[in-house]
């Protein structure tokens, strides 16, 4: 054979042995999560990893899309639709109890106090959750601080006979109690203090009741995992939770430069504002004494099973999930990599 020729046999056998080699090596793992609301401040842990290139360290290539709300969404997990998203864990319990042939866990937590609140206006003369009696609590059916409503009640000694209960939609929410026509609502704390904002109250005007505060021992939003998904692929769900829990430690540390994350995929949104919702949420939500302790991401198991009996005060269960069948810790990475 000539030399030419010998040249053009090895070329030509590169071309087909290389591509086939190198393309899977190079492929990321698509990875769809769901939010449980829009992009707002609280959602900048999700958008920074993104930015800074944390998912893609661990091969995926992630989108982020919003959600329904903090309960609804949690069906959207277990159908598969989502893999992976983020929603109230207490809602998770009752999921769980209701389809116990749908396995959806728990894996990292977020809001180790959840937002669940109250809002009223000082015009109302509302001060203490003893004083909702005679007056009108307007709250979304769907809404995830509602779903809490009784629990709150009975550690607040509260007679709900004496509270009218109007069932209104997330979009009137806010403008019926500036206009007077509700004398509080339910919701996330760092949604309706907002919200009221912009409808022309002034902070001093606006008293937020937080019903950790008050009595609950519950968790808010956190992580959840579709349990096929997580049985095929428990690496690339340990990537996931691993790259957010760094996205979650820069936002902490640099909300400022966190927030300009969400505002690429909101530009609508105010920026003022979703960074000082954000603040909120970081404050309240997410950095509490036990986090600074323990690290992000876990759970007391203890106080999750305490808040399970408590959910039970406000719902019938036909066979109560165990703090095992709503949480696992086997996801997260070592304590050291979660510390603040």
């Amino acid at each position: 054979m000539s030399k030419s020729l010998a040249i053009s046999a090895l070329a030509a056998s590169l071309a087909l042995v290389v591509p086939a080699f190198v393309a899977p090596a190079f492929a990321d793992t698509d990875v769809k999560f769901a939010l449980d609301w829009k992009f707002e401040g609280p959602s900048a842990p999700y958008f920074v990893a993104i930015d800074k290139g944390y998912y893609k360290a661990e091969g995926l290539n992630v989108t982020v899309d919003t959600g329904p709300g903090s309960v609804a969404g949690i069906a959207r997990v277990a159908a598969g639709t989502y893999p992976l998203g983020f929603f109230d864990i207490n809602s998770l319990v009752k999921f769980r109890d209701q389809n116990p042939d749908k396995a959806v866990k728990a894996i990292m937590m977020v809001y180790d106090k959840p937002p669940f609140a109250i809002a009223t206006t000082t015009k109302t003369g509302i001060a203490k959750p003893k004083d909702l009696e005679g007056k009108v609590l307007g709250a979304p059916a769907a809404d995830g601080a509602f779903a809490q409503w009784k629990a709150f009640v009975k550690e607040n000694a509260i007679d709900d006979s004496k509270v009218k209960i109007e069932n209104i939609g997330f979009p009137v929410r806010e403008p019926m109690l500036a206009d007077g026509k509700v004398d509080a609502i339910t919701g996330f704390s760092f949604s309706m203090y907002f919200n009221l904002l912009q409808r022309n109250l002034k902070p001093e005007d606006i008293k937020t009741m937080l019903m950790a505060d008050y009595g609950l021992v519950l968790y808010g939003n956190a992580i959840m995992v579709n349990p096929d998904f997580a049985k095929a692929n428990p690496k690339v769900v340990e990537g996931f939770v691993r790259a957010t829990i760094k996205g979650v430690q820069d936002t902490i540390k640099d909300p400022e430069s966190a927030i300009k994350s969400v505002m690429k995929r909101n530009e609508t949104a105010d920026e003022k504002t979703e960074l000082a919702r954000l603040k909120m949420s970081l404050r309240d939500n997410f950095v509490t004494p036990w986090v600074k302790e323990n690290g992000l991401g876990g759970v007391d198991m203890a106080r999750l099973s305490k808040s399970i009996d408590q959910i039970g005060i406000t719902y019938e269960f036909k066979a109560k999930p165990k703090a095992e069948d709503v949480f696992t810790s086997e996801f997260l990475p070592p304590a050291a990599d979660r510390k603040l």
